[in-house]
């Protein structure tokens, strides 16, 4: 567990190295939250995180979205994410689940521009494929808010896990 006295007095190399993958290869998120210490406690951290990220505008939320991994092709994972898609059991997919993910990874970035995001913790790879087949129907409104929340889902764990 790291205190909230721990976290004030980190550095901001190391505050990076704890909060920069909080929202996916965005770490530029981390260096506007640590110029706002000190922090009074794990929840004030925790809104001033997402509350940077809820206020970010449209491009900005696109190029996060957009530094998300496709799920269970991409080879270049972060920790994190590799942790996440494993505990999911992403990597364990058959052959024509892997190509039924690959198909609609393609599909999906066509029609919407950017990765299929869900935050994958304590769902199964079955769950998240049929959530994939059902979301790509979606309009790119409905889309953008439903990865939008999914971001934040993911990034609202990775803090639970920092922050315990």
């Amino acid at each position: 567990m790291i205190t909230i006295e721990k976290i004030n007095n980190l550095n901001k190399s190391d505050f990076l190295g704890i909060f920069g993958n909080v929202f996916e290869k965005s770490d530029w998120i981390a260096e506007k939250v640590f110029a706002l210490k000190p922090f009074k406690n794990n929840e004030d951290i925790f809104l001033k995180i997402i509350g940077i990220y809820e206020n970010s505008d449209k491009n900005i939320i696109l190029r996060i979205f957009n530094s998300h991994p496709e799920l269970v092709v991409e080879k270049k994972l972060t920790s994190n994410s590799k942790s996440e898609q494993s505990n999911a059991r992403l990597n364990e997919c058959t052959n024509e689940e892997y190509n039924e993910f690959k198909k609609l990874n393609i599909d999906y970035k066509n029609k919407f521009n950017f990765p299929f995001i869900i935050a994958v913790k304590g769902k199964h790879k079955t769950e998240i494929l049929n959530s994939f087949k059902q979301r790509i129907q979606n309009s790119l409104d409905e889309e953008f808010f439903e990865a939008k929340k999914q971001v934040k889902k993911i990034a609202s764990f990775r803090l639970e896990e920092i922050l315990k």
